[in-house]
């Protein structure tokens, strides 16, 4: 049996440091948001003939007042187009624009304006914050009759410091992507985010529940060994899991498409740390809290 909460020092050690690390690029740079946030349009567009050259699009896109765009291959002959919110009479003319370059076809155009853009991301604070707050009262409940050694909302508090660290994380990889690559944070990324939320409660729960079994049966000489017995019988079902779920996705990451690619990553990312932290970190901060307050309560009648 592997000692894996005796070493939880290391993986804390390693947690809080990529933590901290997520948390300065955050606040460096920022997420660079996308126009479902920020407001803007999007065109996806596909050549049948030559492809041109990015530059060539953006010059193409200045010549009808659109100065500022960017231009994402997306494929072999397309391409992602961003830029300000347009009327569909500037639409058009980007359109006849393009067409003097190569035969093109537009496969799809979105336009969202500046409020709009604003009041989505205002809903997906709220989304993600309920969520976590569903999560720890549902945790407290699930656990209401397991209050021996340690109270049930203390399981719900450790799922949540496992989250946030599953959450943050990757939302830190994509602040440095965004400002070194062009990254964007869109509606899917917070889909991600959610989807994220959701497979690492669910990991962490499946341990949290053996926990719960091995105290009614008595396993384990203390609690952070029957914790540490808990962790290891779930280690393999973890492991597989997470396995066979990455499998699909890189296997979406490398021949999907070029429009969901960001969306692939974040879901690899999320579901790695997800695993790691409900292994290594979730059960490991349960014994942490019990040993504090035991060596607090043996100080207290000392």
């Amino acid at each position: 049996m592997i000692n894996i909460v005796g070493k939880r020092k290391i993986y804390y050690s390693f947690s809080i440091s990529l933590a901290v690390l997520s948390l300065i690029a955050i606040l460096a740079w920022g997420l660079n948001f996308g126009i479902d946030f920020t407001g803007g349009s999007l065109m996806e567009i596909e050549f049948a003939g030559e492809t041109p050259q990015a530059d060539a699009i953006k010059e193409k896109l200045a010549s009808v007042g659109i100065t500022e765009s960017t231009a994402q291959p997306a494929g072999e002959k397309g391409f992602l187009i961003r830029f300000k919110d347009i009327d569909e009479d500037t639409h058009q003319k980007i359109l006849a624009s393009l067409n003097s370059l190569s035969p093109v076809e537009e496969k799809s155009f979105e336009s969202v304006g500046p409020v709009i853009g604003q009041e989505l991301k205002d809903r997906a604070y709220s989304a993600v914050g309920l969520v976590l707050v569903l999560i720890l009262v549902y945790i407290a409940f699930a656990f209401r009759k397991v209050s021996r050694l340690i109270t049930s909302w203390k399981y719900g508090v450790a799922a949540l410091l496992a989250l946030f660290h599953d959450i943050l994380i990757p939302t830190g990889i994509f602040a440095v992507l965004g400002h070194f690559a062009g990254a964007q944070a869109d509606l899917l990324f917070v889909t991600g985010l959610l989807t994220i939320l959701g497979f690492s409660v669910h990991d962490t729960i499946v341990v949290f529940d053996r926990i719960r079994e091995n105290l009614r049966k008595g396993a384990g000489s203390n609690f952070e060994d029957t914790v540490n017995i808990s962790v290891n019988q779930t280690l393999a079902r973890s492991i597989n899991t997470s396995f066979t779920t990455l499998l699909a996705l890189f296997a979406i990451y490398i021949w999907g498409g070029e429009s969901i690619k960001s969306f692939i990553l974040l879901l690899i990312m999320g579901i790695f740390f997800g695993t790691y932290s409900s292994i290594f970190v979730a059960s490991s901060i349960l014994v942490t809290w019990e040993n504090w307050r035991r060596k607090k309560l043996a100080n207290k009648f000392s």
